[in-house]
């Protein structure tokens, strides 16, 4: 019966996921860090596995190509964005100030080490259903951002404005930090996102 083993013996199962979960977000930053530096189609599975001071085949246990890295690099600068847009569903505020909460989560999500993989992603040579994935979580950001342009004009919160046309402008303003921001720079993520955000307001 499994409630006879050790305490230890029963949280192993667990701490085993736990140490993978781990290491394999430490192959994906470490991806994100060499495609940053080096663009996708300089990098090899070679560069990343000494990077890390692995061996390559250490790299295929945790994620089966360089494709599928770059897809998991795009999704973990994803997850930032898309957590704000679902605290933005949540009602109690007006509609500018959980479009700002999102903006604050976007900016900071492009200027992390995942930043040139979100942007970027899709124009390399993926495969199809990795470029539909990514255009279909682009779009459920891009629909996200238009809906509380909407209410916020509805709730008086915001100007009138066209939201598809405004939503453009600011993913264009937010993805462009990519192209120029870097870690080393005085100003952190999160000053550079309050300064975006004081300056769309």
């Amino acid at each position: 019966m499994p409630d006879s083993y050790p305490p230890a013996a029963r949280r192993w199962p667990s701490r085993r996921r736990r140490d993978h979960a781990v290491k394999r977000e430490a192959v994906v930053r470490a991806a994100a860090r060499a495609f940053n530096e080096r663009g996708f189609h300089n990098t090899s599975l070679d560069d990343i596995a000494a990077a890390l001071g692995v061996s390559k085949p250490t790299v295929y246990y945790y994620v089966e190509s360089k494709e599928h890295l770059l897809f998991e690099c795009f999704l973990a600068g994803l997850a930032g964005i898309r957590e704000g847009l679902r605290e933005a569903g949540q009602p109690g505020l007006p509609a500018r100030d959980r479009l700002a909460a999102v903006i604050r989560h976007y900016a900071q999500a492009v200027a992390s080490e995942f930043g040139w993989c979100m942007v970027r992603a899709e124009d390399q040579d993926l495969g199809p259903e990795l470029r539909a994935r990514i255009r279909a979580l682009k779009s459920e950001i891009d629909q996200g951002i238009r809906r509380l342009l909407a209410e916020g004009v509805r709730d008086g919160s915001i100007a009138a404005c066209d939201p598809k046309m405004t939503a453009f402008a600011l993913a264009g303003a937010l993805n462009w930090i990519a192209q120029w921001y870097r870690e080393n720079q005085p100003m952190t993520a999160t000053e550079l996102a309050e300064a975006f955000v004081g300056i769309f307001e």
